[in-house]
């Protein structure tokens, strides 16, 4: 036999070691078997003739959405709620089965509306539940960062897109730490979210539409989301130039509306301190701005896209561009991370909120090369973040030529994850995460990283099955 000049090996090392030793070149491939039980389904959904249209038209569709940031309103006006109506991040959950983090808000929450004088007393409101509902943001086109509580008294963004007209929502941003949206209700939380009611949210209102009508027109949130991926930010855990350049853009005229508008100076100073402070606070138009996006591949029947991951702290949740708005859930899991202070993994509660939006749209934990600085944050290393966003691609149907990462010689970043594509490698998507502490009114513990449960891809492929048309 002659001596090959090289070899291609597949799968397990067996081979390729005993050929290395033997001083001939092998390229090894990683490859595994796909998901357990999932053969039949990958065949039956890999022959439906309306798959490659579907998910190339569903590409197309949210790749063909931009987002500008055109009024910040109540919830009440903008999402409709009423009073007792509260939403939250993740699938559909009720208060028996959800986790401290998400209790600690809905508590709090309801002390901020007045339903009750001490958050404590509130558990009894909910295990009633005769007076209040709970309903997931994605159902009202609106998403939460971690528990993602919205009341009717909080303001929201409103983001829109300018071909269709269409709106998403997202609450604002409230800082790090001891904040609603970890779970936490101490006065000092309640005492912050009446001040961005009372003032922060009127005085952003007046900015916005100060500069929505201006000749320059509104604030182009997919613009600045391209620019800050340029500048170190992945817009999940990472969103510093974001939200510097979201003041570059308002600033003007937040000081503008100091007399003409009637807005106390003390106010506005406070305002920018507020934000410039608050590296977080351009995560909440990022979200949004990826939830306006995929909602525009929703409902293109044949499509293995996902639209939404989400957590509630107890389940984890994904939708599917050809299912409606079905959802696939399992047991949320526990970020691998970095803690705050002498916290540690036993304080952590398992992974929450709608920010995994991000990480649908191909950016967060699929951007990592492009924020070598997030490695600090969430754990890791930069040679790590290079090898995610890599393997990333595996899993998804295409990149977003706006969203590039120049180590990657400006690479567009992976986008459009495919049902069938984790089913058939195994490989699940990668997001960066805060961490919430597991009981009611903690707060943050730390950041990670995190994967969704392996079983939800396999239950989203037999329902796409069950919805196969079958070739003629």
């Amino acid at each position: 036999m002659t001596t090959p000049e090289a070899v291609v090996n597949v799968g397990a090392d067996l081979l390729a070691d005993a050929v290395a030793d033997q001083a001939v070149p092998v390229t090894r491939v990683d490859w595994r078997p796909p998901m357990d039980g999932t053969a039949a389904d990958l065949a039956t959904v890999a022959a439906d003739p309306r798959r490659q249209a579907a998910n190339e038209r569903a590409l197309a569709a949210m790749l063909g959405v931009t987002a500008t940031l055109v009024d910040v309103l109540p919830a009440s006006e903008a999402l409709g709620l009423e009073p007792g109506q509260f939403l939250h991040a993740g699938p559909p959950i009720g208060w028996d089965r959800a986790s401290g983090p998400l209790r600690g808000a809905l508590m709090g929450g309801a002390a901020l509306e007045g339903l009750v004088a001490d958050p404590e007393d509130a558990a009894a409101l909910f295990e009633a539940g005769t007076s209040v509902s709970l309903e997931p943001c994605h159902h009202r086109s609106a998403v939460g960062p971690m528990a993602g509580v919205v009341t009717p008294s909080m303001w929201v963004f409103v983001l829109e897109d300018p071909a269709t007209g269409r709106r998403s929502y997202c609450s604002l941003n409230e800082g790090l730490g001891k904040v609603l949206r970890y779970g936490a209700y101490s006065p000092e939380v309640i005492t912050r979210l009446r001040w961005m009611g009372d003032v922060l949210g009127p005085l952003l209102q007046r900015a916005v539409r100060t500069v929505r009508d201006s000749e320059a027109g509104p604030v182009d949130v997919t613009g600045i989301l391209t620019q800050m991926l340029q500048m170190g930010d992945e817009a999940h855990n990472r969103n510093r130039a974001g939200t510097l350049m979201l003041l570059r853009d308002l600033s003007p005229a937040l000081v503008g509306s100091i007399g003409s508008a009637g807005s106390d100076p003390a106010d506005v100073a406070e305002a920018l301190r507020f934000i410039g402070a608050n590296d977080h606070f351009f995560l909440n138009l990022a979200m949004p701005a990826c939830k306006l996006a995929l909602d525009a591949a929703r409902g293109i029947d044949g499509s293995t896209m996902v639209v939404a991951m989400a957590r509630n702290g107890t389940d984890f949740g994904i939708q599917v561009a050809g299912t409606g708005d079905e959802w696939f859930t399992g047991p949320a899991q526990l970020a691998d991370g970095l803690f705050l202070g002498d916290y540690g993994p036993e304080d952590a509660n398992p992974d929450i909120g709608d920010s995994a939006i991000t990480e649908t749209a191909g950016i967060g934990g699929f951007a990592m090369a492009t924020a070598p600085a997030i490695v600090r944050f969430v754990g890791g290393s930069v040679p790590d973040a290079l090898a995610t966003t890599r393997r990333m691609h595996e899993i998804t149907l295409g990149e977003n030529p706006r969203w590039s990462v120049p180590v990657l010689e400006f690479q567009g970043t992976p986008t459009g994850i495919d049902v069938t594509m984790v089913c058939r490698t195994g490989i699940l998507p990668q997001i960066n995460t805060g961490m919430a502490g597991k009981l009611a009114g903690v707060g943050q513990v730390g950041a990670g990283l995190v994967t969704p449960p392996a079983e939800i891809f396999p239950k989203a492929l037999a329902r796409l099955a069950e919805l196969a048309c079958p070739r003629s």
